[in-house]
């Protein structure tokens, strides 16, 4: 048995706003906290209209303070894009607003293209850096001591849970280093998913953190009433996906009835490839893939991510997969 925790863009649908996105995200959270959702985490993405979770740590005070239990993080934020002590400011702050429901997930990507990442300032000075500003950041969040220079204010002495996260063999490795818990990116990277495990597991060392490995993995789920309707659905993350891959990213897209019309078979092929960690179906259909994926990878927990066009039907979804999971889900 396992949890299940919840991964949101905010997403911006065709004809919608960012405001009404963030209507849709608070409202998202509050359903899967009733349903038994351990955690509702966002992403930091910057310069993609479909995408309004750039203000990450700010959505994450409105959603912390929407919801009474799940906890609430960042999946995550782009560490090279901050110096480490604001981010130990942003966390102290909210984590001491909402004690033990505060979650710190750190990548060292950008969430974005070049252009940005290098309107973001920091980027390309931080990207090698990465370990050492993780380890300043752990720093920060310890008690201050006499004589300390600077310190977090809030943050030193705050319980801050932090992740890494990653879709490569690096952040298995800082991870398993620094003994800290590890998410992998594999819901639209799948390919290391395998060799990051078993690299994270094996050399994880105990930290005052974290007593043994804790990984999480990153699925695509779109439940529906049939089989037919959730690959429908599906169809909105497809055609985001090939956007993305044209270089052209934008609104969330409504589902189409017919995919193979909308790509040629090489950009089918590489999103197919990309998104090989989805399960999508009927309630039926959602139990057995999740439950071949879990038998397979065996995650200590599973990061649930549906991209779907309309917001009852992207609750829905969320609802179905708890249910039809319920005889193996640990609820929160």
């Amino acid at each position: 048995m396992i949890p299940f925790s919840v991964l949101d863009l905010a997403p911006v649908t065709e004809g919608s706003t960012p405001t009404q996105a963030f209507a849709n995200m608070l409202d998202l959270a509050r359903w899967t906290e009733q349903l038994g959702y351990t955690r509702y985490w966002l992403a930091e993405h910057h310069n993609m209209p479909g995408i309004a979770s750039a203000a990450t740590a700010v959505l994450i005070g409105h959603v912390a303070g929407g919801t009474s239990r799940i906890r609430v993080g960042a999946g995550g934020i782009m560490l090279p894009n901050h110096a480490p002590l604001q981010v130990a400011e942003q966390f102290g702050t909210l984590a001491s607003l909402y004690p033990g429901r505060i979650d710190l997930g750190l990548g060292r990507a950008p969430g974005t293209d070049q252009p940005t990442a290098r309107a973001l300032r920091r980027y390309h000075d931080g990207a090698e850096t990465f370990p050492r500003d993780v380890r300043e950041l752990l720093a920060l969040f310890e008690p201050a001591v006499p004589g300390q220079a600077v310190r977090a204010v809030p943050g030193a002495g705050v319980e801050v849970p932090v992740w890494l996260l990653g879709s490569s063999l690096f952040s298995a490795q800082l991870s398993a280093a620094l003994g800290l818990p590890f998410a992998f990116a594999s819901h639209f990277a799948p390919d290391a998913m395998d060799e990051a495990l078993l690299l994270y597991r094996r050399d994880f060392k105990p930290s005052a953190r974290l007593s043994k490995p804790h990984a999480v993995l990153g699925v695509n789920v779109v439940a529906a009433e049939s089989d037919q309707e959730a690959r429908r659905l599906f169809t909105t993350q497809q055609q985001s996906f090939i956007n993305l891959r044209r270089g052209r990213p934008g609104l969330i897209p409504p589902p189409i009835d017919n995919i193979e019309s909308y790509a040629a078979p090489a950009e089918r092929y590489s999103v197919d490839h990309a998104l090989a960690c989805a399960v999508v179906g009927s309630a039926d259909t959602v139990r057995e893939g999740l439950a071949a994926f879990i038998e397979r990878h065996r995650p200590d927990e599973l990061m649930l991510t549906a991209n779907i066009f309309d917001h009852a039907k992207r609750k829905r979804s969320f609802e179905l997969a708890m249910q039809a999971c319920e005889s193996f889900v640990v609820k929160a």
